[in-house]
Order: structure tokens, then sequence, then C-alpha cells
């Protein structure tokens, strides 16, 4: 049968190598070719190698590289107002730590959200995805978390299904109502989770929620009450994530790991007991540097030890507005390399196919492979390696949603 498109005069990076054949590490099928047929990848190798076919359009690629659409794991990215005040303070001096036990931090984010209509919300939003999409983007991850009551947690991931609807990208929702103690809870936080979990019924039943994460952390919830949200999710049969070992040891890994949790992310103060139990359950490291930078943490996450044990390390820009307002995953990319050491390979992989296990979507997307969905991005550059490389240059010329072509710039601001 005809295909519906077909790519020439480009070079994969398939992301799918295994080193046997391809040292890079990248897949790469250089002067290759790529086939797409209702929405799916239906043929892809050397172009000398392309089957005699029709396709209803050719694009000449001209030499570009063609990478798996990248994949935004771990974003706030819904949410209204910003904390450009608490960015000054910090900036004089009180810690994050202050700032959340002072009423700010998450708390005026949720008060900013709870009193923002749903389309406030929307509009809101939209720009800092648009950022992600014009970066050769195809599937983000938005979290709630800054409504912390049932009727603001839906509110939230309504507007995400609906970046979904609006914009081309694929959006994974988590139910993120463990992400701080409400001032209505003050001194009640068991009573507080006991109402997060009952929340994941009717997010659940709406079709709104794709997996559960939580905050374990000193000014989050402990780990036994982060487990009952565990339990609850569970039950109701949504993976679970978890912010994990931020800003102090507090064995989150361990328990995500145990419930066989997709990630386990910021992971700057992880012990070797985690990265022990992270390697067995086969559970994501998602690297954010962006809060880290943002923080100026001097504790990076151990590195060279996840890579040791042969756990999975994603990469994603934890768009926030309180500890990471960044909407650039390129720049993601050159800060893990330049931070913490790893090698535009691992940055790129981080990306794409490790993001997309961070999600339970690698069946889907997150490498450039026969029958999964025909989600990719064209690079003007000479070798994958550039894409972790420059600051605050974007060489994306094209991006491919689930078949259909479209420029880096998806749609104007207003």
């Amino acid at each position: 049968m005809a295909w519906d498109l077909l790519f020439i005069n480009v070079h994969l990076a398939t992301m799918a190598g295994d080193g046997a054949h391809d040292e890079s590490g990248y897949g790469a099928i250089l002067d290759g070719a790529i086939a797409v047929k209702d929405g799916r990848i239906a043929w892809l190798g050397p172009r000398a190698a392309l089957p005699t076919n029709q396709a209803a359009t050719v694009h000449d690629g001209g030499g570009c590289w063609l990478t798996p659409g990248l994949i935004d794991c771990h974003t706030h990215i819904v949410h209204a107002g910003n904390r450009s005040g608490e960015f000054e303070a910090r900036l004089n001096g009180a810690t994050y730590e202050d700032i959340a036990r002072a009423g700010g931090g998450i708390m005026s984010t949720v008060r900013a959200t709870r009193a923002a209509s749903a389309d406030e919300l929307l509009a809101q939003s939209l720009p800092r995805v648009r950022s992600l999409l014009a970066e050769g983007v195809t599937t983000i991850e938005i979290k709630s978390g800054y409504g912390l009551d049932l009727a603001s947690e839906e509110k939230m991931l309504r507007v995400a299904r609906r970046i979904g609807r609006e914009l081309p990208v694929q959006v994974a929702t988590t139910f993120l109502g463990a992400h701080a103690l409400p001032p209505e809870y003050v001194g009640r936080a068991d009573d507080y989770i006991d109402a997060v979990c009952a929340m994941i019924a009717p997010l659940a039943a709406a079709g709104l929620v794709d997996a559960v994460d939580a905050f374990c952390e000193r000014i989050g919830f402990s780990h036994e009450q982060t487990e009952r949200v565990f339990q609850a999710a569970q039950a109701h049969g949504l993976p679970v994530k978890l912010h994990a070992e931020q800003l102090s040891d507090q064995r989150g890994a361990e328990l995500v790991a145990r419930y066989d949790g997709l990630s386990a992310d910021h992971l700057e103060h992880l012990s070797s007991e985690g990265i022990a139990a992270m390697a067995a359950a086969g559970t994501v490291a998602v690297l954010l540097p962006g809060a880290y930078y943002f923080l100026r943490d001097t504790n990076p996450p151990p590195v060279s030890a996840l890579r040791a044990l042969g756990v999975p390390m994603a990469v994603a820009t934890d768009c926030n507005p309180g500890t990471s307002p960044m909407t650039s995953l390129l720049l993601a990319m050159n800060m893990v390399c330049t931070l913490w050491r790893l090698t535009p390979q691992e940055a790129l992989a981080g990306c794409t196919v490790h993001a997309a296990r961070a999600l339970g979507l690698h069946d889907q997307v997150g490498t450039l492979a026969v029958g999964k969905r025909a989600d990719f991005a064209l690079w003007r550059i000479a070798r994958p390696g550039e894409l972790a490389y420059a600051i605050g240059f974007n060489p994306c010329q094209g991006v491919v949603n689930a078949g259909i072509l479209r420029s880096p710039q998806v749609l104007p601001a207003g």
C-alpha cells in the first residue's frame, strides 16, 4: 500500500542502538529514509535499501538529522502567576525551606491557580508549551498539584487535556495532590492524605489521570503518608512516580521502586540503597537540572553510580514557577552535560527513549522503529551531539506529530 509520507536524504538517530553495531549509541543510519502510514512509522533504513513504493508526499530532508520527537517527562507547566519575588528573596539570603514555611513557595502558586478560571489557566500555560514545541517536543507530562482540593485539581487536569487537543502534542497527565499541605489542613496532614486518596477515584473515572505522584520530603509528606497515596493509586490501576531525595534522603526512591514506580525524580540526595532498588525495579531516574541550577544547589545527583548500575536516566525541564521556570529542553540537555557530566548521547537518550519509559509510553514513542507513532524532529546539525552543545540556539527545522508535518513555530502567541 502507498505510504502517506516519506522523508529521504536524512540521517536517522533512531535511539534504538544496542551498541553492537553503533558505537555512538545513537542508533545512527546515515543517508537514510523514513516512511509513515496512518500516523505510524511504516519503514526506515538506508536510502539505498528503500523499497519500491509510492508515497503521497515526499520530503527531501536536505541532509538534516532526524530524531524521535523530544519528550519532556516532568513539568508543572499548568499554573497561574509566577514567583519572581521569591527568586529575589533567595538572592537576598532566604532559603527554599524558609520561603515555604512562611507561606510562600508552592502555596503562593496554589492561591493564584485556585483563583484562575480554566480559560485563564489555559491562556497562561499555552505560551510555555509553545516554547517547548518549537524545540521539537512532541510529548509532555503535565502534573496537577497547585489546586490541592478536588475542584481545583480537576480544573488543572482538564486544562492539561485541553492543551493536548489545542496544540500538536501528546499530553500525559499526573495527579500530584500530595504536593503540599493546603492551609485548611494545617496540623492535619494525615487527614489531607485521606482527602488526596479520595480524589483519585473521581479523577480517574473522568479519564484525567495517567499516573500519580507525591512530594516525599521534610517540607512535603512522609514516607508513610506517601505510601498511602501509592496504595490508593495502585487500587485504581494507576502507575506511580515520586519527587524523591531532592532536599534530603527520605528513602523515597526505595519506596517508589517497591511499587514498581515509573520514575523517581530529582535525586540529589539519593543513597546507594535507593540506586540498587531502582535498578532492580527498572525505575527511571529523572534528572532535573533546572531546579538544581535555579536553587544554586551544590549536591549533584549520583550520576556515576546510576550509570554503573544501569539505571536509565531521563532528562526534563521541571518547568514550574518556583524552582525551574524553564521552557527549554535543549537547555536542560546542555545543563546535564555541563553540570553533571552526562554525555551528549546520554542527554538525548534522556529526552527520548528513557523519557518515554518514565511515562510508561516506551511502546509508543521514544525511538524510531516500525510500528511506533510517527513523532520525530528534524535538525539542521552536523551530528546529534550538537543538540546538547549550543546554549540558546534552536536548530529545529520541522516536527512531525503522528505523521503530520508542522513548522517548529506551531501557533501565534495570541
